[in-house]
């Protein structure tokens, strides 16, 4: 009996930081913030003047990729949530939640790689003037970070948005 409740305890918890994490929105983190970021579309961005076939290579960059990335995003979600119930119980497993942080950064790497190839081929589909019409959006412009700040296309914006490199809910 006492199984059966602190796993209804735990669930209930779990959904309730979940819940909250989707009430809130991606808020003031990196991604859609206001100014120029957009979440990192850069089909959004009127100053570079894409034409009709460079918004459809884009765009369709942009699904692929999302499409590529959907499974780590999933793993993501899962492990974080795995690592939360390793957080709750009574004694915490200091070797478990050490492995599970872990795993969790192996899946962030392996997302930031995936994030960096499709910024790549997204840079291939933009003439010279557009790159450097690009860069002179500036930190926290363009590809990058929203409202928060960040370092813009070329730096750490990584377009995950919430203010953790946890979860991740953007084309970036």
């Amino acid at each position: 009996m006492k199984k059966l409740v602190m796993t209804f305890v735990t669930v209930i918890t779990v959904t309730v930081f979940a819940a909250s994490a989707f009430a809130f929105g991606p808020g003031w983190g990196r991604g859609h913030g206001g100014g120029q970021c957009y979440g990192g579309d850069v089909t959004a961005l009127s100053g570079l003047n894409l034409t009709a076939e460079q918004t459809a290579k884009v765009n369709a960059l942009r699904e692929a990729h999302l499409k590529d990335v959907k499974p780590l995003r999933d793993r993501m979600f899962s492990k974080r949530g795995e690592l939360r119930l390793l957080w709750l119980k009574q004694n915490p497993d200091q070797e478990k939640i050490l492995a599970m942080q872990k795993e969790i950064r192996t899946i962030r790497d392996q997302m930031q790689d995936k994030r960096t190839v499709h910024r790549l081929n997204v840079l291939k589909v933009l003439t010279p003037e557009q790159q450097e019409q690009l860069k002179a959006f500036g930190p926290g412009q363009g590809f990058g970070r929203g409202m928060k700040g960040g370092e813009g296309f070329y730096g750490r914006g990584h377009g995950y948005h919430g203010g953790s490199h946890g979860m991740m809910r953007g084309n970036w």
